[in-house]
């Protein structure tokens, strides 16, 4: 299993509720081929730039641990996700 750092950008109008069922929603995806080391939610930035008419946004960090395959399948489900603006998985170096 390789180490990741995803870095996702969340809609912020929505509820602290609907953030507490992404991360649920989420780590339990990565879970199911892999471990959740943290999910650490950063709160509310300003964006650089307008992303779907919005200024700001709620930035959170996951790191996890997952095989190379299951990663295409968290990707395909943040590109589904409204809430989600903007995402990006990296790679970490062991």
């Amino acid at each position: 299993m390789n180490k990741y750092e995803s870095v996702i950008i969340i809609n912020p109008n929505i509820t602290e509720e609907a953030i507490k069922a992404l991360e649920s929603k989420y780590t339990g995806l990565i879970n199911e081929n892999g471990k959740v080391e943290s999910f650490e939610n950063q709160g509310k930035k300003r964006l650089a730039y307008e992303i779907k008419k919005n200024t700001e946004a709620i930035y959170v960090l996951v790191n996890f641990e997952a095989k190379p395959d299951s990663v295409a399948e968290l990707e395909r489900n943040y590109r589904i996700d409204d809430n989600i603006l903007k995402f990006i998985i990296v790679r970490k170096d062991a």
